[in-house]
């Protein structure tokens, strides 16, 4: 990771929103052989996307986005849109220590197997906060880690905006406690950590890189 503000963009990041407009699209195009034209109702509505919590790479925002890895190289937004999200994140060179937390788990397949989530990214700098001496004694108990990690992740995939309507989430840890969401855009925090790269699209995941780990149990 290259900064405390660009680093995990991407755990922590669609070409989701352009596959599920395909899928829409070849829906209507295979739907009956009636010569009407197909009514507007077919083709889902902005709203109804924006419900699903879908984004796009226009839709990415955050101080430390423009400091992504450029074009289609790896950990590119072009690059992780069509990936589920945690082969999305072995590929950015921001986001070591979370592809090596989350493989010392073996949450990998859970977490590219999950149909739609939302995913709270701590960047390198926020683990590397925590100590290398107390990440690789974490690394190596998979028993204490993986609540840790399963606290960063919704089972609901959400968008900027409907983080805000939410307010509070529960986590996939749900022993952990709830997510506070406050604030909105730049200034917008979970649990206190600032989002430094938000509404970042995988194919299954929208992705938000925070500045902090955060710890279960402390927002109850």
């Amino acid at each position: 990771m290259k900064s405390v503000r660009i680093a995990g963009i991407g755990i922590t990041a669609v070409a989701a929103l352009a596959l599920a407009a395909c899928s829409s699209n070849d829906t209507a195009s295979s739907g009956g052989s009636s010569s009407a034209p197909a009514p507007a109702t077919s083709m889902p509505s902005a709203s109804a996307a924006a419900a699903d919590g879908v984004t796009t790479n226009a839709d990415v925002f955050g101080p430390a986005c423009s400091q992504l890895p450029q074009g289609s190289a790896p950990g590119s937004l072009d690059s992780m849109g069509p990936q589920p999200v945690a082969s999305a994140a072995s590929t950015n060179p921001l986001l070591t220590k979370l592809v090596a937390a989350v493989k010392a788990t073996n949450l990998v397949d859970t977490l590219n197997s999950q149909q739609a989530i939302t995913v709270f990214a701590p960047a390198d700098p926020a683990f590397a906060a925590l100590g290398d001496a107390k990440f690789k004694e974490l690394a190596g108990k998979p028993d204490q880690l993986a609540p840790i990690l399963q606290y960063h992740v919704v089972g609901k995939r959400y968008d900027a905006k409907g983080l805000e309507s939410a307010g509070s989430l529960e986590s996939l840890n749900t022993a952990g406690g709830p997510l506070k969401i406050e604030g909105s855009g730049d200034n917008m925090t979970v649990n206190g950590a600032k989002v430094l790269c938000g509404n970042i699209p995988t194919k299954n995941a929208t992705v938000f890189v925070i500045d902090k780990v955060m710890t279960p149990g402390t927002n109850k």
